[in-house]
């Protein structure tokens, strides 16, 4: 005779005497249990294997799944891999993504509420839990167990909240519990790498009313509620994986856990978003290419001094458009065509603007091949403030700056329009030339202490991954304001977990949890936070294809000396005397 699904299951048999199995028989029937049990008969689930009970029961249920192509595709095929989510429904989570993770994965494992003992059918999945007791010494055996499997290669799915998502009156919304810090303990001892996964739904509300009654009430619905998601559609949305080493990198297992879970949050499919369509749709040809005579003429004839240093078959140079009309237009070509691979072109065959013409350009030219390979648009704003007032600085046209920001307090260089050329992009030679050179500058005139400018935040990034470097790294300030803000925002647990964590350090782990290609911070971006860049706004640029710009400001007074003696050379201790 088979095994009934009943409460009695999860009881030992030398407790079931007569009154405790009428006590458990009158249950069954009040949570729905005994519903259950009839479907259960009725469609010959006894004895199933796993795959074929998770597909049985999906089949009566008719629930309609959205996102499990995107899921399997994001899987890794081997290696140790913890793949955590949230719980919004208390069981029947768990029976999807185990029933198609295991398809990529027939490793897996999942750590789980020993209420799932009801259903015999799925106990291969399962490593049983007590979520409810985190505390609790009987739960060690499982971690061991967890570890073990990891620690093997094998793959765990983990629901770290151990309770059913819930009205949470400290937050005022339907949201996970806290999460166990399990999930950062198995990552840190089994160096697996980590898989954010969101299951989108909710309860009825009947269930959430009766929670904030009593807590347990909520276990108690637990049946009923998997019964009536009959025709339900369910979306579950997967990130990235991302490897332990850029989770790693503090020791607080908590830290990490705080982590994932933004992570997970960050894949609702309510809180995703797309760039709005280009104000660039077409593009015109590109210039062609200044002949290189032409442009070494003009060189030839600048002042010595403006010839900063040679490094190996690397020059580098600081000129007008007035000294150099020819450069500066190979330079707008160049913009361009390094602008239009980042979706940040202006269309036009070359990039510029009334700006070439009173700005400076500060490039390094490559004698060898004989070609421009990247280059800076600086600005003094102590003389573009006297002869034109804010008007003369570009980034007067996208930010409001208030009289006392730092760029009318005293002499700045406002940086801007850099580029480098394609194969230079992913070379430190390159990004080190351009910044020896902005040293070598400061050095001849140490008037300029202060550097600001913006990083442009490539529309190639998704838009949660700009929402969250804004969050994470710009400090607000008072004094400045976008004029065209970025309105996309994160979902309401990510944005808890930034204000109430230092994560600049997460950065990195967070973007590969987002981004499908494996982007990184931005090189330049990096850079500035190296130099201990201050990040004051960030806002769209209308006159750059309506790019994402981060402003900051680097006080060169304070910056890290080892990097300044780097960029300034023999020059590193008069500026500093100056």
């Amino acid at each position: 005779m088979s095994q009934r699904i009943s409460l009695l299951n999860l009881i030992a048999s030398s407790r079931r005497g007569r009154a405790t199995r009428f006590v458990i028989s009158l249950v069954d029937s009040l949570l729905g249990i005994r519903r259950m049990d009839a479907l259960y008969r009725q469609h010959n689930m006894q004895g199933l294997s796993k795959e074929d009970f998770a597909d049985r029961l999906l089949q009566i249920l008719d629930i309609n799944l959205q996102g499990l192509e995107a899921l399997t595709e994001k899987i890794p095929r081997s290696g140790p891999l913890l793949i955590a989510s949230n719980h919004p429904f208390g069981g029947l989570e768990g029976v999807i993504l185990a029933r198609y993770i295991a398809t990529v994965r027939p490793d897996l494992k999942v750590l789980a509420n020993q209420g799932l003992k009801l259903f015999p059918e799925l106990n291969d999945y399962f490593i049983y839990t007590d979520p409810l007791a985190e505390g609790n010494p009987k739960n060690a055996a499982s971690l061991r167990q967890s570890v073990k499997h990891l620690k093997q290669q094998g793959a765990l799915l983990i629901f770290p909240a151990g309770r059913v998502s819930y009205f949470r009156q400290d937050k005022g919304r339907i949201t996970d519990h806290h999460w166990n810090r399990i999930t950062g303990t198995l990552i840190q001892r089994t160096q697996a790498a980590f898989l954010p996964v969101f299951v989108d739904g909710l309860n009825s509300p009947l269930f959430y009313r009766l929670g904030r009654v009593y807590y347990r009430f909520r276990l108690l619905m637990l049946a009923r509620e998997l019964l009536n998601k009959q025709g339900a559609t369910i979306s579950i949305a997967c990130g990235s994986p991302v490897p332990s080493e850029k989770l790693c990198k503090q020791a607080d297992s908590i830290h990490h856990t705080v982590v994932c879970r933004a992570l997970c949050y960050a894949q609702s499919p309510q809180w995703r978003y797309s760039w709005p369509p280009d104000a660039v749709t077409q593009h015109q040809p590109l210039a062609a290419p200044v002949c290189t005579d032409t442009i070494e003429r003009e060189l030839a004839l600048l002042p010595a001094h403006q010839h900063l240093f040679d490094y190996k078959h690397f020059a580098v140079y600081y000129g007008t458009q007035q000294q150099l009309p020819n450069t500066v237009r190979d330079i707008a070509r160049l913009r361009e065509l390094v602008f239009r691979q980042h979706n940040e072109g202006s269309g036009a065959p070359i990039d510029t603007d009334h700006f070439d013409a009173t700005y400076t350009q500060l490039f390094a030219y490559d004698r060898k091949s004989r070609r421009l390979i990247g280059a800076y648009r600086m600005g003094q704003t102590d003389h573009l403030l006297k002869k034109q007032g804010l008007d003369g600085l570009y980034l007067s046209r996208m930010f409001d700056f208030q009289p006392d920001f730092i760029n009318q307090q005293q002499p700045c260089l406002e940086l801007g329009r850099s580029f480098l050329i394609p194969e230079y992009q992913r070379s430190y030679q390159g990004l080190y030339l351009l910044w020896r050179g902005i040293g070598a500058f400061v050095c001849k005139f140490p008037c300029y202490r202060t550097l600001y400018g913006t990083v442009s935040l490539s529309k190639l990034y998704d838009p949660r991954s700009v929402a969250l470097i804004r969050e994470i790294l710009v400090q607000h300030p008072d004094n400045v304001n976008p004029r065209f803000p970025f309105m996309f925002d994160l979902h309401p647990e990510c944005r808890d977990a930034v204000n109430s964590n230092d994560m600049t350090s997460d950065l990195s782990a967070l973007l590969a949890g987002i981004e499908t290609d494996g982007k990184d911070i931005p090189v330049l971006l990096r850079h500035y936070m190296k130099l201990g860049a201050r990040f004051h706004a960030l806002g769209l640029d209308k006159n750059f294809n309506d790019t994402p710009g981060l402003l900051l400001s680097v006080d060169l007074d304070n910056a890290p000396v080892k990097l300044m003696k780097l960029y300034m050379g023999n020059g590193f201790q008069q500026f500093y005397r100056s």
